[in-house]
């Protein structure tokens, strides 16, 4: 359960970090496939966009939690 939130997560700052560094790239069509991309997990093993969609589609999720010491 651990490992799949850390990867979630790992996941999400790629994808984040992605769009950024994207920039004026275009956007895909309704349909497109994702362009092939591979990034470091959290714990900093590369993984690949088509070895997680592999086993069927992927669902990403995130669980932001706020530290503000109240």
């Amino acid at each position: 359960m651990r490992s799949k939130r850390s990867l979630a997560h790992g996941l999400l700052a790629a994808l984040l970090s992605v769009s950024v560094l994207a920039g004026t790239a275009s956007a895909l069509e309704v349909g497109q496939k994702a362009p092939e991309f591979t990034l470091p997990s959290a714990d900093g093993k590369p993984v690949k966009l088509s070895e997680l969609t592999a086993r069927g589609p992927v669902v990403l999720y995130t669980f932001i939690q706020a530290f503000t010491g109240t």
